[in-house]
């Protein structure tokens, strides 16, 4: 019961139920976006056990199929995240520095923008995914990620040139 006397609804029953129709649409999602089956597969789990979690907190959710992609648009980018602090922290023990470039906005192939996008650094496949894969604003990416909305402009450019430059190398693309 709430503190009104009503009855809340089983949040963890409503989640197992949505168990079935939601696991194929959170994978395609995140399989779309990181294009690595056994990764898709281990944000999928870290997904739902992160939904368990939630349902058995003090206020839970209603779970929905829109509720659980937005838990794996996270766990994603959470992924991607430390993949990027790793990466980081190689490059400065190799002394390598940052690139810096110009942007770049063009239409691409979507299968070698796909296996382009794969190879791009974790912070570049997340400002890139969440602003052009998910369509949300400079403003919203900045707020997934943590960031501020100018430093999320920066990002998004040195991703942008960073994707030119190997697509350009791969295929010898638009210029």
């Amino acid at each position: 019961m709430n503190s009104s006397g009503k009855v809340r609804p089983d949040a963890g029953a409503a989640l197992l139920d949505l168990y079935d129709t939601a696991l194929p649409q959170v994978y395609g999602y995140l399989l779309a976006r990181c294009g690595r089956r056994v990764l898709a597969e281990d944000l999928a789990a870290e997904t739902f056990l992160a939904a368990v979690a939630a349902c058995r907190g003090p206020q839970p959710p209603a779970p929905s199929t829109g509720w659980l992609v937005g838990i794996a648009r996270h766990k994603l980018v959470d992924h991607w995240r430390a993949a990027e602090r790793e990466q980081r922290g190689l490059r400065a023990v190799a002394g390598e520095p940052e690139p810096v470039d110009d942007p770049w906005d063009e239409a691409l192939d979507a299968g070698l923008a796909h296996a382009v996008l794969e190879e791009q650094s974790a912070q570049h496949r997340a400002v890139l995914t969440l602003r052009y894969l998910d369509g949300l604003s400079v403003p919203e990416v900045a707020g997934v990620l943590g960031r501020t909305v100018h430093a999320t402009e920066a990002l998004l450019t040195r991703a942008r040139t960073a994707f030119r430059r190997s697509y350009v190398r791969q295929e010898g693309g638009p210029r």
